[in-house]
């Protein structure tokens, strides 16, 4: 291990993290692990790039040096990035997965136990049948969560992280608030809210932001797509600030008029349901304890609105596609994982279909704390933004709601 003091987190921190895992290795019976995941290969080496679809892969043995195969251009990052010495790139025209089996001979762990992350998005099953077919004298056993059991529960240095990573998340929610008028494009918001993003510090996102206005708000995971605002309709805003790969997100509401009963009962719930939060969850819960007290109220609603998916999940280092850890720990139901000091959460306590046409979403992202919960975020007012037009704020170059209304006349 090269001791440097330019990566995202003290020397230290790498060295428990990867003390941490030979530990759980040895427990598992294994002599090496092959882990192929980036945001595991972050969590260990500090080794991160945009070209994580080439194949790479950090070998962790139990005693001996870890190593890392990737493409030979990204080798540069190992050495700008992380703490690793030994790598072995392969080039464009070469063989990435006969590279790993030639390093698994040349450090004796060809005929070992073998760990690796079966499920795995960047280790896909027709190079798992080469490795099966190729390293022969080997034994290969799936590893899955080895390190996701470190990942889960964040040191302090993570939390720190986070809270930086939270500010980014802000500045680009309000942002993206103050950008909503009528006559301005869904592309109009989320370039207000990137800008925003990046000029308080943050860097580019798993995902880009959601903004959908009106109508859209119906359809999951949709974004912008140059749909222009308009008067009395309402716009649903979910960011993700990132920072050093770590995230926060929330979700916030605009209306663009008055706010109707529904949209104030909707309102209210999502309030009451984050408030339970706040006073309830406390190590010793299980995840399926903090979704039912969330979905129950949520449930109570009279406007037809549902809560169709999980009310959570774990929140933390993330590359595209996805911000979530949810794959480590989800807060739904029928699951019996404990909450723990250290673990966070994106939780999501949004409704589908108010009056049958309307999604609207207040979130918030939690640290479980010794004896209860907290939100990294301080800035933010959880209400709906009620923009009327008595009160509205309008960036250069928006139109009125007169010529909005004109504008869908024509």
């Amino acid at each position: 291990m090269i001791q440097r003091d330019d990566m995202t987190f003290p020397f230290c921190e790498y060295e428990r993290r990867l003390g941490a895992l030979r530990a759980r290795i040895a427990e598992r019976h294994l002599d090496a692990v092959i882990i192929t995941d980036p945001e595991n290969i972050f969590y260990l080496t500090n080794y991160q790039t945009t070209g994580y679809s080439f194949f790479q892969s950090l070998v962790v043995p139990v005693e001996d040096e870890p190593f890392m195969v990737m493409r030979a251009m990204e080798e540069s990052n190992v050495y700008a990035r992380s703490w690793v010495e030994v790598t072995r790139p392969y080039g464009d025209t070469g063989d990435a997965i006969q590279m790993l089996v030639d390093a698994l001979r040349e450090f004796n762990l060809a005929n070992k136990r073998l760990g690796y992350e079966r499920n795995s998005y960047y280790f896909p099953a027709y190079h798992q049948d080469v490795i099966r077919t190729t390293l022969v004298e080997g034994k290969l056993l799936d590893c899955f969560g080895v390190v996701e059991e470190g990942r889960v529960c964040k040191s302090h240095y993570e939390i720190e992280l986070m809270r930086r990573a939270a500010l980014a998340t802000e500045a680009g929610m309000q942002a993206g608030i103050d950008a909503c008028v009528p006559g301005v494009t869904e592309n109009d918001v989320a370039a207000e809210i990137s800008s925003a993003m990046f000029k308080a510090g943050g860097e580019f996102p798993a995902v880009m932001p959601y903004v959908t206005s009106g109508p859209r708000s119906m359809i999951g995971h949709a974004t912008w797509e140059g749909r222009e605002l308009r008067e009395g309709e309402h716009v649903f805003i979910e960011v993700g600030g990132c920072l050093r790969r770590y995230h926060t997100a929330m979700m916030r509401t605009v209306v663009l008029g008055e706010l109707s009963d529904s949209m104030c009962q909707a309102q209210e719930l999502m309030k009451g349901a984050l408030d339970l939060l706040h006073d309830q969850a406390q190590p010793g819960m299980t995840v399926s304890d903090v979704d039912n007290m969330i979905r129950t109220l949520i449930s109570s609603n009279t406007v037809g609105a549902r809560l169709i998916t999980r009310s959570g999940y774990s929140i933390g280092i993330a590359f595209p596609p996805s911000w979530d850890e949810g794959y480590i720990v989800s807060l739904k139901q029928g699951e019996s994982t404990i909450l723990r000091e250290g673990m966070t959460f994106h939780v999501i306590p949004w409704m589908w279909g108010v009056d049958g046409d309307k999604t609207v979403g207040i979130s918030d992202t939690i640290l479980i704390t010794e004896d209860g919960c907290e939100s990294f975020f301080t800035q933010l007012d959880r209400d709906f933004t009620v923009k009327d037009a008595e009160r509205r704020f309008e960036l250069p170059g928006a139109v009125s709601a007169d010529e909005a209304a004109k504008r869908d006349d024509e």
